[in-house]
């Protein structure tokens, strides 16, 4: 140790974290087959630590606090249920009484020299993003999670690798960076999205290094799958990719690139929560890393197996920021904790399958419509009437805005190119804006007509 600066080789006990945490491909001979009942005692040993750690945090202790809950009754599984959970418009309140970085987290900037961290943000699309802070135990170990992700679905060490995710504020294309380099030993060309290196040049470094896969949304990836064929390229043919951790139409991917298409879940906070094996029976939950549960939209009460909710997840691997009970108002449903096909016992949870809310993922973005609106309303020239629509167009999600004004029609078009122009500013994606003359939205909004105006309308099939 050097000057009171503690590195993150003087932080971090390897052969800890990778005997709590085994990396691909031993995890997959060990820790994946393991017992119901060692999964369990597993969990419940872990779920009590992060409990009591969690109570340190002022956001988890006054709320359950408030709701006169002790860390110290849990005795079971069953005894999380009594947990209050939270959402995101507690972390939004919570940035907002405590900016910029809530009272939720688990350190402090003040705390790097001693304990190396990162902060990375989810997408600000509510004019806040949500930041969390990463202690170098949770890169690592969210790495070694990602890493088996990502083996489960394809790579294996010493393949090449594009990463064409953007390199920004978000923790995507940083997770699967670290996982690639550090835990499964792959050659990883940062290529970025295709602002950063065209579309073109990415083809042509698939080619040129035998790229086995390229990370992106499935949209891109169909989308370089057409440049690659105005190039003379043969995606199927020519490309060497075999492995498809793409999120996106998995009946697309397959045709054009004739590879094998899993289904995953993540998010922001704790990176990669589950993944598909080959018998396709469901996502197995890493299970030595989070407890997954699923709630009752409108009551928040927990489900049967089987039933559609709202996922709560509880990770049981961090030291910094805590999620305990986040309920992420993503849809899905739980199977039975049967074994699977492929000999694991882990639980398993349905794909993706919408949100509680209105928000909808776009090209790797979380957008609220709510929030769209927000910000066209903000222009001089518009009303405080919209509307938002969510289409798809081809292989690609796109978000229509409509907006009103008592501006001459002449400037419509003005002021559609200066909402698209704030819009990418503010959200990081381009969404397209149509603006009508007053009452053009009523048929939609239906302001007129229900007791509750419409602002959003998912029309993707």
């Amino acid at each position: 140790m050097s000057k009171g600066i503690r590195r993150p080789h003087e932080v971090v006990d390897y052969d800890q974290l990778t005997q709590s945490y085994p990396p691909p491909p031993e995890y997959f001979d060990s820790t994946y087959l393991e017992s119901r009942d060692e999964i369990e005692r597993k969990q419940l040993s872990r779920l009590k630590d992060r409990a009591l750690r969690a109570y340190q945090v002022p956001f988890f202790k006054r709320r359950w606090d408030a709701a006169g809950f002790d860390p110290n009754s849990i005795t079971s599984l069953n005894d999380l249920s009594r947990v209050p959970f939270y959402t995101v418009d507690d972390i939004r309140k919570s940035i907002e009484a405590n900016p910029p970085l809530g009272d939720y987290q688990g350190v402090l900037p003040k705390d790097a020299a001693k304990e190396p961290m990162r902060v990375f943000m989810s997408g600000g699309t509510t004019g806040t993003s949500r930041p969390t802070l990463y202690t170098a135990w949770d890169r690592e170990a969210g790495a070694i999670l990602t890493a088996r992700a990502l083996y489960q679905q394809g790579i294996r060490p010493g393949d090449t690798v594009l990463n064409a995710w953007a390199y920004s504020t978000h923790n995507g294309a940083f997770s699967m960076d670290e996982a690639l380099y550090k835990w499964l030993n792959c050659v990883v060309l940062t290529t970025g999205t295709g602002t950063v290196t065209s579309s073109q040049r990415q083809i042509e470094l698939a080619v040129q290094y035998g790229a086995k896969a390229i990370l992106t949304t499935g949209d891109y990836l169909l989308r370089l799958a057409e440049k690659a064929r105005e190039m003379g390229i043969d995606p199927k043919k020519d490309l060497q990719l075999t492995a498809l951790p793409n999120i996106g139409d998995r009946a697309s991917l397959e045709e054009t690139f004739g590879g094998e298409n899993y289904a995953s879940y993540g998010f922001h906070e704790v990176q990669w929560i589950a993944t598909e094996c080959p018998a396709r029976q469901g996502l197995h939950i890493q299970e030595d890393a989070f407890i997954v549960q699923v709630v009752d939209t409108d009551t928040g009460e927990p489900l049967p197996d089987g039933e559609l909710g709202c996922l709560v997840v509880t990770e049981l691997y961090k030291t910094g920021s805590p999620q305990f009970r986040y309920n992420i108002m993503d849809l899905s449903y739980l199977y039975p904790p049967e074994q699977c096909a492929c000999g694991s016992w882990l639980r398993r949870m349905a794909p993706f399958s919408g949100r509680g809310d209105n928000m909808v993922k776009l090209r790797g973005v979380n957008v609220w419509p709510e929030a769209l609106g927000e910000i066209v309303i903000t222009h001089e020239q518009t009303t405080e009437d919209y509307f938002v629509r969510a289409i798809r167009e081809g292989h690609r999600d796109e978000m229509i805005v409509a907006v009103t004004t008592t501006a001459d029609a002449g400037d419509f078009a003005t002021i559609a190119t200066e909402l698209e122009t704030l819009l990418k500013e503010k959200i990081g994606v381009k969404i397209r804006v149509e603006v009508g003359v007053l009452g053009s939205l009523d048929e939609l909004t239906e302001i007129k007509t229900s007791p509750k105006t419409k602002r959003f309308r998912d029309e993707r099939s």
